[in-house]
């Protein structure tokens, strides 16, 4: 086969061409090839996001945890109006909204 005589003599070495190939081989064939690094590094970025997000929820509930092991009023509040616990003395009327 005879190679065109208009192309640089770089593009006609063997070694430039198979460096091309291989090139061209861990680009897009490639294990690690580049859409899979791109989509690993999306996945990290989702993962950091939900690291941060889960850590602020912890630190919110590590804060609301010692308010209430601390505050006997905010106890009170809390067993009122999460699990409608009463006095003996007194009546709760729970008013659930209608559906349409």
């Amino acid at each position: 086969m005879q190679w065109p005589k208009k192309l640089p003599k770089i593009f006609k070495n063997f070694y430039f061409i198979v460096g091309i190939l291989f090139f061209l081989w861990l680009l897009i064939f490639d294990s690690n090839d580049l859409f899979t690094q791109k989509k690993l590094s999306d996945k990290k970025e989702e993962l950091e996001k939900s690291k941060e997000f889960y850590e602020d929820e912890i630190l919110e509930v590590k804060n609301e945890r010692e308010a209430l092991l601390t505050d006997d009023e905010q106890l009170e509040k809390l067993a009122r109006e999460k699990y409608l616990m009463q006095k003996d003395s007194e009546d709760v009327y729970v008013i659930v909204p209608e559906k349409e």
